[in-house]
């Protein structure tokens, strides 16, 4: 039986919202997805439909949580379950300073201990699974040794499943962006951490692009792959997991379906008050590396058409695309493409 935690696209702040997984999902159905971070006061204090609803076809899909007092994790984590999540994921691998105020995400890893407490108050508190998402260490400390008994002592919590993105995070000196490029990846950390620890189970996260290198992780015996960003900006590339990777049939629609599904569901959105920028925003990457993407990706991006309904920017968006196919294929540009 294929692992749930074999493939996922990586929870991202301002991205993997209920939209993004509807989106996702039109493209992989066994892909397992994450929601952005939510953090336990916004969702003890705050709207917990808004954080917490869904669509019934997003499933598998987790919950991540930030924060770092266990009695609020529990109790967010009875929510979590409540509202029918399959998985509560523990935020320890965010460098931003915003979190870093809230003393938790990344610097929590200063703190194995407190983090153990966490997830054994949440494991108490819930039958579904517990995990965490760590960086494989803070700030220059680049030692093995670290993240080990970071592991270790989670562990001993109850904690199953790591999820690690192999870079270090460093909270001074780097934003959150250079965190994910300036930090050097160390893919060896989690193949030994899989070695030391055969009866957990680890999933690789940072600096994945390709299907290609997908596979070729798989072949050196990764257990478990996260996919971030690449997956948002050339979303195509989550067609091809559920036949390729996760042992079940391929989602057989075109881009043009998947296309036609996100109008229809903009249209029902529009109808509860969700305007459809802010849905159209997700698939934007639908069309990357074809002819006429970016003439398509212009038109849905033009705030000066917000007014009009998702099918007739449709419309207009794959006119646009057609021309830009019919251009890209005449002489000139050919010629002009040589030259460049």
């Amino acid at each position: 039986m294929t692992s749930p935690w074999r493939l996922s696209v990586a929870p991202m702040m301002d991205w993997t919202d209920r939209h993004c997984r509807f989106f996702h999902r039109l493209l992989t159905h066994r892909t397992r997805l994450y929601t952005e971070m939510v953090t336990s006061g916004a969702l003890l204090h705050g709207d917990v439909p808004r954080h917490l609803d869904y669509h019934e076809e997003e499933h598998p899909l987790a919950l991540q949580l930030g924060g770092s007092e266990p009695d609020d994790l529990a109790r967010c984590a009875k929510l979590a379950a409540q509202w029918g999540y399959d998985e509560i994921n523990l935020n320890c691998g965010c460098p931003s300073e915003r979190v870093q105020r809230g003393a938790f995400g990344a610097c929590l890893m200063a703190e194995p201990q407190l983090v153990a407490d966490c997830v054994k108050a949440m494991r108490d508190a819930v039958s579904i699974p517990v995990t965490v998402k760590h960086r494989i260490g803070i700030d220059r400390i680049e030692s093995y040794e670290f993240v080990r008994d970071f592991v270790g002592t989670v562990a001993a919590a109850g904690c199953e499943v790591f999820i690690v993105h192999a870079r270090n995070a460093w909270l001074q000196g780097l934003s959150p962006k250079e965190n994910r490029e300036v930090p050097p990846l160390r893919y060896e950390f989690v193949t030994r951490l899989q070695n030391d620890f055969p009866a957990l189970r680890f999933a690789l996260n940072g600096g994945v692009t390709s299907n290609a290198q997908i596979e070729s992780l798989f072949e050196s015996g990764m257990q478990g792959v996260m996919v971030g960003r690449e997956a948002y900006h050339h979303p195509w590339l989550l067609a091809e997991w559920d036949a390729r990777f996760l042992g079940a049939e391929a989602v057989e629609r075109t881009r043009e379906q998947v296309e036609a599904a996100m109008v229809d569901y903009m249209e029902r959105e529009a109808r509860e008050g969700e305007p459809w920028s802010r849905i159209a925003r997700h698939m934007l990457g639908l069309w990357n590396g074809k002819p006429g993407a970016r003439r398509w990706r212009q038109v849905w991006s033009d705030h000066r058409l917000k007014t009009l309904a998702p099918a007739a920017v449709a419309g207009l968006a794959n006119q646009a695309r057609r021309a830009g196919q019919v251009a890209s294929t005449t002489p000139a540009s050919a010629s002009a493409n040589a030259a460049a």
